[in-house]
């Protein structure tokens, strides 16, 4: 099962503090609109900060993406991984339309309360 690139979302109070704070760990911006989403990598590690639009803290997968955002030749698209879960008995807390193609996303909960987003850009 290919995932795709991964990333922690965090929900942050204060986004100009996180970054700023992040920046000493040696993180640098990638992508976001610096008021209220934030994504910084330090190499091939991305994390995301995001300011009053998520109640917890995500795990997110991007099918598709390498960890620079950039379009895979081949990948398992958000809709085969959301039907392989779901053939395993894994409930869904939202689903994909699978009647779609191109950008699309889902998410899952983990035993202990993680949500989980599968989200696919391409």
């Amino acid at each position: 099962m290919e995932l795709g690139a991964f990333s922690v979302s965090l929900t942050v109070k204060d986004l100009q503090a996180s970054k700023q704070f992040y920046e000493k760990l040696g993180f640098q911006s990638f992508v976001g609109d610096s008021k209220s989403w934030l994504v910084m990598k330090n190499g091939d590690y991305a994390i995301g900060l995001f300011q009053g639009m998520f109640e917890r803290n995500i795990l997110t997968f991007n099918p598709g993406w390498d960890s620079n955002a950039k379009k895979l030749a081949t990948f398992t698209d958000v809709r085969q991984l959301q039907k392989q879960l779901k053939a395993q008995g894994v409930k869904l807390q939202t689903e994909a339309d699978e009647t779609t193609t191109g950008p699309a996303s889902f998410t899952v909960v983990d035993p202990d309360g993680n949500p989980i987003l599968f989200d696919q850009h391409v």
